[in-house]
């Protein structure tokens, strides 16, 4: 069996990036069922929970914001709420900017629009726009920005 060769940490890492890319299959699928959202909410923990032990400020910031995403998806906004400053403190507290800052920024801002905070949801749209004038690559730049006129396109 695979896993027997594994080390340790190289199956918590196996665990956490399988769950990534679980959950990230979860977001994308077009018609979920309620047991798709709970496997969802599921996996997204249990990456973020291997990340833990593990990774680096930079997989915690990534992971707390896929869960964000996640509990936003659902309209769970405390609980987006909850994970996407979670998100933002892990890219502040490590000197993280660029993508990931502007998306923990973003993830702050959905969870304020899921939660029918205008104005709170305006102020983080400004810090994930000054945000995205950081990123360098043209090509994550222009991906976060059309994931960021996800949150309010009449902008």
């Amino acid at each position: 069996m695979d896993s027997e060769k594994l080390t340790e940490q190289e199956w918590h890492k196996k665990q956490a990036i399988v769950n990534f890319n679980l959950t990230w299959d979860l977001i994308d699928k077009k018609d979920r069922t309620a047991e798709d959202d709970l496997l969802m909410i599921h996996a997204a923990h249990a990456s973020r929970f291997h990340w833990g032990v593990v990774g680096t400020p930079i997989e915690f910031a990534r992971g707390e914001w896929q869960v964000s995403r996640v509990y936003s998806l659902l309209n769970m906004a405390e609980s987006a709420l909850y994970h996407g400053e979670l998100s933002l403190k892990y890219c502040t507290d490590n000197a993280i900017s660029g993508f990931d800052l502007a998306f923990g920024y973003e993830a702050v801002a959905r969870a304020y629009m899921i939660a029918g905070k205008r104005d709170r949801m305006d102020e983080y749209m400004k810090l994930a726009r000054e945000a995205a004038d950081l990123i360098e690559d043209e090509q994550d730049r222009n991906y976060f920005l059309s994931e960021l006129e996800t949150i309010a396109p009449q902008q």
